[in-house]
């Protein structure tokens, strides 16, 4: 069976605060955010909605992925959400 990883972008509100990450399982790592069952930074800022998310067949790639999206400005990781995801909705409860 092959494994997929994700990078995948949270927001807490249309143009609120960002979080990128790095997952092989979106469905549980989204739901950790929800719920908040992990103290760090989604917990204390309320982000929890998935906008934008990237499949992989190699950890490696995502891992890769995330760096670069990370060192992007502002201006450019709003830009790569809103193009799957033009209404900010939150994509989680259309997946899973």
């Amino acid at each position: 069976m092959e494994k997929h990883s994700y990078t995948y972008i949270l927001f807490c509100q249309r143009n609120g605060t960002l979080y990128i990450g790095v997952t092989d399982d979106l469905k549980r790592r989204v739901s950790e955010h929800k719920s908040k069952a992990i103290p760090g930074f989604t917990q204390k800022y309320g982000v929890d909605k998935l906008g934008y998310f990237e499949e992989y067949n190699d950890v490696r790639f995502a891992i890769e992925r995330e760096k670069v999206l990370k060192g992007w400005k502002r201006e450019r990781k709003i830009k790569l959400l809103e193009s799957m995801n033009p209404t900010w909705k939150d994509l989680y409860f259309d997946l899973f």
